[in-house]
C-alpha cells in the first residue's frame, strides 16, 4: 500500500486546511518544493498536490510551483488536483511532467467530461469523490450533490478512469482517523483502486486500512498528522509498504 503525502498549495505555500475551509489555513512551509524534497528523502514514490487557489477559481493558479516539483523530482510519481476543468489542462499539466490528474468537481457536474478525458488521457484520470455520508460534495466541499458515493464510482469505472480517491470529508484535516468502513464498501463495490483520504493520524489508521487493503485500497493520503508530527512518516511508510 502506498502512503502518499499531500502537499496543499495557497498563494504558491504549503498549508493544510481544516475540512477544506479557506479561512481556516495553516501555513506549514513558503517553500513546496523543498517540503517535496523533504518526503522523497524519505522514501515518497508519490506525492499528491492540491492546487487550493485552482479548486476555488477553476482554473491552475500554482502551475508553476507543480513544475517546479516535476522537474525537481522526475523519478516520483505526482498527481496534481484542483481546477482542473478542461482538456487544455490536463495536457499542460501532462506535458509538466504530472503523472496523473485528479478530476474532481468537474466529475460531478458533468460526467460526460471525464468519459472524454478517460478516453483521451488513458491511465492518467484519477476522480476524487468526496463525500459526506453516501453523497458527493462539490466546489471545494462547499455543496452537496444527490449523487450517490458508490453509483458515481461505478460509473467513472466503467469510464476508465485509472483510480478513485475517496475523501470524508467530515474527517479530512480533523486528525479524527479515517473512515476506513467506508473506504472498504467503495473498494469492494469497483475494480478498479482506491486511494484512501482524510483523517489519517496515526500508525493505527494505517494498519486499519493495511487489513482491508486487499479489497482494493491501493494507497492511502497524509497531510496534516506527518506535518503536525502525529504520524512519523518513515515509519507509517515502512508500515503501509508490508501491507
Amino acid at each position: 500500500m502506498l502512503l502518499i503525502p499531500a502537499i496543499d498549495l495557497k498563494e504558491g505555500k504549503c498549508v493544510r486546511l481544516r475540512q477544506g475551509r479557506m479561512e481556516e489555513d495553516t501555513v506549514f512551509s513558503d517553500d513546496p518544493v523543498a517540503m517535496a524534497g523533504r518526503w522523497v528523502a524519505l522514501g515518497a514514490k508519490r506525492l499528491h498536490l492540491v492546487d487550493l487557489d485552482g479548486a476555488f477559481a477553476g482554473k491552475p493558479k500554482n502551475a508553476g510551483v507543480i513544475r517546479a516539483i516535476t522537474e525537481t523530482f522526475p523519478e516520483v510519481d505526482v498527481q496534481v488536483g484542483g481546477g482542473i476543468r478542461d482538456e487544455d489542462t490536463i495536457q499542460e499539466y501532462l506535458d509538466a511532467g504530472v503523472r496523473y490528474v485528479i478530476i474532481g468537481t468537474q466529475a460531478v457536474t458533468a460526467p460526460h467530461f471525464v468519459e472524454d478525458v478517460a478516453m483521451e488521457f488513458p491511465g492518467h484520470i484519477i476522480v476524487a469523490l468526496d463525500a459526506k455520508g453516501d453523497k458527493v460534495a462539490i466546489d471545494g466541499w462547499s455543496k452537496l450533490s444527490r449523487h450517490n458515493v458508490i453509483e458515481l464510482a461505478q460509473r467513472f469505472e466503467s469510464d476508465g478512469v485509472e483510480a478513485i480517491l475517496y475523501t470524508d470529508i467530515s474527517r479530512d484535516g480533523m486528525l479524527e482517523g479515517v473512515n476506513v468502513e467506508a473506504t472498504a464498501r467503495l473498494a469492494e463495490a469497483i475494480h478498479i483502486p482506491v486511494i484512501a483520504s482524510g483523517g489519517i493520524r496515526n500508525l493505527d489508521d494505517i494498519r486499519a486500512l493495511g487489513a482491508v487493503a486487499d479489497k482494493g485500497i491501493m494507497g492511502a493520503i497524509t497531510g496534516r498528522a506527518i506535518y503536525e508530527g502525529t504520524l512519523d512518516f518513515a515509519e507509517a511508510l515502512k508500515l503501509a509498504e508490508s501491507f
